[in-house]
């Protein structure tokens, strides 16, 4: 195999397809990339066996063939090579030139025959919407999965296709975030659920493109994202997800409308006075015409005051401050919508089209004098 393209086709394709080389395998072989320009196109292949990722390097082709990298020390090597046109050529016992102005490398690749291929999907009724419109739908939910939790269906998001509407729905035990998205068709009934590392790894991918278009194909087993010259396979998570329909009541006592700005950065400045690891409150008295935010730590305390419009019954309640500031920094709404019952019951943020809605459980407090 012998073949050129520049540095910085390189170290794009690389920086992709890295993503799905795990930190840590009993098998060797999943810690390489393979190169492989078999077909006449550069393809770099990373799989880990639960995630596989496959993108098109634009490149010269002088010599077909194909070969396995580790994955560290070509990303390496590659990223501080000169910004020039790299040669990548192997012979017959796997040894790998790579070379580049006046730096030259030689490595040990292995056998591509070893490396496992993505998965073969079957591309029907896939779901079209734009990278823009996918990378952010993730970003407004994906900070509600759990980590590191038994439960495995809260280690992904729900992806709910119903016609001409998209849902993704994830929670964690403390709060559920949901988002809807029209789509521009109708498609096939689909409920699956995809793991969060699939997500949070495609929203590195995704440009802010809304031309540039992604298909998602979904089968059984497995769901395909298709997008510019990059496709990614992930297993889905079997099993029923969780039914919320019940749990997203209309009823409220107090219902507010805030600058989500103004309201984020009054937050944002009162986890100054909070350590990390600490579960210290924020909490929210609201009376008529405005709130009131406190919080006191060990360091020392603050209080600020912010104008609403309120409905309904004053109330103070606590929340971790966290779970409302990932909420806020997410929505693009200048007003939001927050509807309260008591100080034990869950809250909700919605925007103003209700396309986004969260949900998050208060906290037990002490009044903060």
């Amino acid at each position: 195999m012998k073949f050129v393209c520049s540095k910085s086709n390189l170290v794009s394709g690389l920086q992709i397809v890295s993503k799905a080389v795990p930190s840590k395998t009993t098998m060797s072989i999943l810690e390489c990339i393979l190169v492989d320009a078999t077909e006449g196109i550069i393809k770099f292949i990373a799989n880990d066996m639960e995630l596989g990722i496959q993108t098109v390097v634009e490149g010269n082709i002088v010599e077909r063939g194909y070969i396995a990298l580790d994955a560290k020390i070509f990303v390496d090597i590659v990223r501080k090579l000169p910004d020039n046109d790299v040669t990548i050529e192997s012979d017959s016992s796997n040894k790998v030139t790579i070379s580049c102005e006046r730096a030259k490398f030689n490595l040990i690749g292995r056998k591509g025959d070893d490396f496992t291929y993505l998965p073969s999907i079957e591309k029907i009724d896939g779901v079209t919407v734009s990278q823009y419109t996918l990378r952010n739908v993730i970003q407004q939910t994906i900070f509600s999965i759990a980590e590191n939790d038994a439960n495995k269906m809260m280690a992904g998001e729900l992806f709910e296709v119903d016609g001409e509407n998209l849902k993704l729905v994830s929670l964690d035990g403390h709060r559920i975030s949901i988002r809807k998205v029209k789509l521009n068709g109708i498609y096939p009934y689909k409920k699956v659920i995809v793991p969060g590392k699939t997500l949070g790894e495609i929203s590195k991918i995704l440009g802010d493109s809304i031309e540039k278009m992604v298909n998602i194909y979904f089968t059984d087993k497995h769901v395909l994202f298709e997008f510019d010259k990059t496709t990614v396979v992930s297993r889905l998570i079997e099993g029923e997800y969780f039914s919320i329909d019940q749990m997203l009541s209309s009823d409220y006592e107090t219902k507010i409308s805030i600058n989500r700005k103004e309201f984020l950065e009054c937050i944002d400045r009162a986890t100054l006075l909070v350590k990390e690891g600490d579960k210290k409150p924020v909490i929210i008295s609201v009376t008529d015409g405005k709130i009131e935010l406190k919080i006191n730590s060990a360091i020392g305390s603050m209080d600020e005051e912010i104008e609403i419009d309120k409905q309904g019954k004053d109330l103070m309640i606590g929340f971790n401050p966290k779970f409302l500031i990932d909420a806020l920094r997410v929505i693009d709404d200048e007003l939001v919508d927050i509807y309260m019952v008591n100080p034990k019951a869950p809250c909700f943020i919605r925007d103003k089209e209700s396309t986004y809605i969260y949900l998050v459980l208060p906290v037990n407090f002490t009044t903060v004098d």
